[in-house]
């Protein structure tokens, strides 16, 4: 039988998971920008504010978070 200090065998345990919460954080930070993509058609502009915003509804009329204004598309 294999003798292992108890003071080892925590220090071993800890490395190995560590290392893995490491190795999943790299491959899921690279994996996480790729797939993001905006349509042209969903980004709006104040006419009053010039305020960029984001809009996902299908609306040929929105209001402007900033300052209230209706927009036409």
């Amino acid at each position: 039988m294999i003798r292992i200090d108890f003071s080892l065998l925590i220090t071993l345990y800890l490395s190995i998971y560590v290392f893995g919460i490491i190795i999943y954080w790299v491959f899921s930070k690279r994996n996480k920008g790729k797939d993001l993509s905006l349509d042209p058609h969903f980004i709006w502009h104040c006419s009053v504010c010039t305020y960029t915003y984001i809009n996902t509804r299908e609306d040929n009329y929105t209001v402007c978070p900033r300052c209230g204004n209706y927009n036409k598309k």
